[in-house]
């Protein structure tokens, strides 16, 4: 593919707003992680929550779609002078030419689960202020910023789980090589709700700890919330370069991955392929790193797989918590930040490493002058992608 420049991006998340804030977090490695509650959920768990969502504000003009979810989108949008940035492509190409393609899993579901505590006594039926389409429904995501955004160019939202905001980078890549669209917004936001907080309790997956990736020990993930942003443009002044893209579906499970890791290394291949890239030509990999015990295991072996035992690596969930559909989104975001400023993010949390993983995992942070760097996500069903992020466009 077509190297495509990335000209603003942003993130809003537990290590806090913006690219300084979230950049000082990593140096200092420091987890936005806390044992702490929320909303009504009654049981053990670290979160990643964002600084001051609830107290956002949307304008008036947007009203309908108050929701956390969109409150977070809202935060997100305002910081890095990040809606600026849009709002000057926009008068460059035309609302008509910028699209918005964005990742969640939840969307604003937790407005859902707060109107049906306040459901009619008699009828059952949900309060009239409560509106499903501009709030809950997937797509509300694309249609607040784009009204948010003042665009008019194509919208979508991508649902496939955990590599939802990955694969629209991919996506949009795509539009800009068609010609469908000379900018794109990309990125994702999902935030903490009940369904999330239980649905994975239930499932076991949910540590009662702070979450340890790649260590003998863990227990499992640590959820947290997100937005995170990025402005793709055919031509531009580039803060980074979207060098390739690899997407995969192995349909192995519907919650586990494939034991040998082969869509994971298919989607980091096809990266590899679509930037015209080796494996020795990547000098780290973001991993996906959950801290749950079989995907940790099944992503070591997969990058060695692809990349073998000497690349450097490290999960960044263990300071951001488990961020969902956001995490991909994010966690490009991260990699594009250690681009700028040669850093490698220690894994936080590691306290007993798993001899059974051989990855070369960081544990502590490395200053070192970087070209190009891979990150993972992985979702459930089997949808995996890989990014890969370059200094440079060759």
């Amino acid at each position: 593919m077509r190297a495509v420049p990335v000209t603003a991006f942003t993130a809003s998340s537990a290590l806090g707003i913006g690219q300084s804030e979230t950049l000082v977090a990593l140096r200092a490695q420091r987890s936005g992680l806390a044992h702490r509650a929320f909303e009504t959920v009654e049981q053990p768990m670290w979160i990643g929550e964002a600084p001051g969502v609830d107290e956002e504000r949307l304008p008036a003009a947007l009203a309908a779609y108050d929701c956390r979810n969109n409150r977070l989108a809202w935060q997100g949008l305002q910081a890095d002078g990040f809606a600026q940035r849009v709002a000057a492509a926009r008068a460059r190409h035309g609302a008509h030419r910028v699209a918005v393609l964005l990742g969640t899993s939840t969307s604003g579901i937790l407005q859902t689960e707060q109107a049906y505590r306040r459901r009619d006594a008699a009828s059952g039926a949900l309060p009239p202020d409560f509106h499903y389409r501009q709030t809950h429904n997937t797509n509300s995501l694309a249609e607040f910023v784009r009204a948010a955004l003042e665009l008019q160019g194509p919208a979508m939202v991508v649902s496939t789980a955990c590599s939802s905001s990955a694969k629209v980078f991919a996506q949009a890549s795509r539009w800009l090589a068609l010609g469908l669209v000379d900018a794109a917004v990309v990125g994702g936001v999902d935030s903490l709700c009940l369904t999330t907080l239980y649905g994975f309790g239930s499932l076991e997956l949910q540590s009662p700890e702070i979450c340890r990736p790649w260590d003998a020990n863990r227990r499992g993930l640590s959820l947290g919330e997100a937005a995170a942003f990025a402005l793709l443009e055919r031509d531009g002044d580039a803060a980074a370069w979207l060098l390739g893209c690899g997407e995969s579906s192995d349909g192995h499970h519907m919650s586990s991955p494939h034991p040998e890791g082969a869509g994971a290394a298919a989607a980091m291949r096809g990266a590899l392929a679509s930037a015209g890239l080796t494996p020795a030509q990547i000098d780290y990999i973001n991993l996906h790193g959950t801290a749950t015990p079989n995907n940790d295991s099944v992503e070591d072996l997969a990058v060695r797989t692809v990349f073998g035992a000497q690349l450097p690596c490290s999960s960044t969930k263990g300071a951001t918590g488990h961020t969902l559909g956001a995490a991909g989104g994010l966690e490009a975001v991260i990699s594009m930040l250690a681009l700028q400023h040669g850093l490698l993010p220690g894994g936080l949390n590691l306290q007993t490493p798993d001899p059974a993983l051989r990855c070369n995992y960081l544990s502590e942070n490395r200053s070192t002058a970087l070209q190009r760097i891979a990150s993972n996500s992985f979702g459930f069903g089997g949808s995996n992608a890989c990014l890969i992020f370059g200094k440079e466009a060759a």
